[in-house]
């Protein structure tokens, strides 16, 4: 989860500093504009530590050397788009005019962010006193050099603020944001380590992020992941190409936002892991225009209901041997609408769902609905793996999760290594051997789920938790519970005595 690490104290002054600025402006509006000061904060930090570097060497000349930079990954930031002058008019009226043409400067020179960058500065709505003060405070936070590129200074940020900005949108929020531990427990589980990775709805791109974070840390090289992806709204299409810029991930989301049932930017390509989140029971998704599409291999999805589309379309795209994880709102698990059921239905018989997990309810800024994480891999009897053809693993992670704030809950660490240690246990590649533990997860063979009418719904197969042994006796425990019972009882009428004291001072009687 985004929360704030213990390293980085400022990321509270950060959003309070960006929630004065917001004045009268829209939260979807001025979360363009602090993200794109940050942004723009830190490729001139990279920028100008290498700059420093270069003037130092033996080539000074290299200081002004755009391929030393690109040498590098690091964008080529002309002189009047620097830092430096954006802070030299934080005091003066012109900022907002000054952070415009830095803006356009930047995309100018660096063609792979062209037309993504928030250009709006000099708008009349926003306060200039307002975005001076957070030009300086930005101004006091170094996320641009080696070492803070290092410790992910801007990452955490970034990702802290568009947690926050979701937050604040409410149902807005969830279109562009995924909760960083359910997007943590869909990597750790179909572990991307290299191929494609493909997000047919993208959002911000933290699908991408954390299978970045997820090679990182499993000592793999980052090279060998290659980054694909698709999304419909043109602003957050632009916040997913910052935030992959920003962390150097080079990506082929499309030369534009685009619908991915009406414009399937990648068509034709396959991909080794799929990651989504699709939007959660879309009506209007134009279903009627794609009757005849050759993705709908298991039956037309219903022009009322995109669920079963997006479930379609991500098996379509799958390498012969690929993995996908996405989530899908709970009414998917046991829908009996004729469309839907008989596409559950042919999904099953040709054994592509692999695991279903079910979450606790207040995991999302965009919605309180209960959903489910489903699993799909093209191919259950791959030779290093456990034999699963027929069997579908359920998991029930309800329970599970602790509250981050009074409305939001998420999975801890322990959580998500519980839920994905179990899923590698079943599938024979963590050397570990899988049992089911009732309560929490049982392999069902497809004739269970034929005996279910192919509902999903994970409680139906995991059953109830094992009671704990009880030692004591009867004797015992009544005499216990009686104990319990009479103090009990003597406090409620030490409460009703001091109840009616009080109402007999007001004059009542009882």
């Amino acid at each position: 989860m985004a929360t704030k690490s213990k390293e980085l104290n400022f990321e509270d002054k950060l959003w309070k500093a960006a929630d004065a600025l917001r004045g009268n402006m829209d939260a979807s509006e001025y979360r363009n504009v602090v993200l794109g000061l940050i942004f723009l904060k830190y490729v001139s930090d990279a920028f100008e530590e290498k700059h420093q570097e270069l003037l130092k060497s033996d080539f000074p000349e290299d200081a002004e050397d755009r391929d030393a930079y690109e040498a590098e990954n690091i964008f080529w930031i002309p002189k009047q788009a620097r830092w430096e002058n954006i802070a030299g008019a934080s005091k003066t009226q012109q900022i907002g005019e000054v952070i415009d043409q830095a803006m356009e400067a930047i995309e100018k020179e660096n063609p792979s962010i062209q037309g993504i960058l928030s250009k709006n500065y000099e708008s009349p709505d926003l306060d200039k006193s307002r975005l001076g003060k957070v030009v300086d405070l930005i101004s006091d936070i170094d996320v641009g050099s080696k070492e803070s590129q290092d410790r992910d200074v801007l990452g955490r940020v970034y990702e802290y603020f568009l947690q926050q900005f979701a937050s604040a949108e409410g149902k807005g929020g969830g279109e562009f944001y995924t909760p960083r531990s359910i997007v943590k427990t869909l990597v750790e589980m179909i572990e991307p380590y290299k191929g494609r990775v493909y997000d047919p709805c993208c959002g911000s791109g933290g699908m991408f992020v954390q299978s970045e974070e997820f090679v990182k840390e499993h000592q793999g090289r980052i090279d060998d992941l290659a980054v694909y992806g698709e999304e419909s709204n043109p602003t957050t299409w632009k916040l997913a190409k910052m935030n992959l810029a920003i962390r150097g991930i080079d990506n082929d989301l499309g030369p534009h936002q685009g619908d991915t049932f009406a414009n399937d930017m990648h068509k034709g390509t396959h991909f080794d892991y799929i990651l989504a989140n699709p939007p959660f029971n879309i009506k209007d998704w134009g279903g009627e225009k794609l009757k005849d599409d050759a993705r709908w291999k298991y039956g037309v999805p219903p022009e009322s209901n995109a669920n079963y589309a997006w479930m379609e379309h991500i098996i379509s795209k799958l390498q012969p041997d690929g993995k996908a994880g996405f989530v899908l709102a709970n009414g998917a698990l046991s829908t009996s609408r004729k469309e839907e059921l008989a596409i559950r239905k042919a999904v099953l018989e040709d054994d592509k769902i692999d695991a279903i997990v079910a979450l606790p309810g207040q995991m999302f800024y965009s919605t309180q609905i209960p959903v489910s994480l489903w699993f799909i891999d093209m191919n259950k009897s791959s030779e290093d793996e456990r034999d699963r053809k027929g069997e579908t693993l359920f998991i029930d992670a309800r329970q599970m999760g602790e509250m981050i704030d009074r409305t939001h809950k998420a999975f801890s660490d322990e959580d998500i290594k519980k839920i994905a240690d179990t899923y590698h246990a079943y599938r024979g590649t963590n050397g570990e051997k899988y049992e089911d533990i009732p309560g929490f997860c049982k392999a069902a063979h497809l004739d269970e789920i034929v005996k279910n009418d192919y509902v999903l719904t994970p409680g139906r197969y995991v059953g109830l938790p094992e009671e704990e042994e009880d030692d004591e006796s009867y004797d015992e425990k009544m005499t216990r519970l009686t104990s319990e019972l009479k103090e009990q009882f003597a406090e409620s009428d030490k409460l009703q005595a001091e109840i009616k004291n009080v109402l007999k001072e007001l004059g009542y009687e009882i």
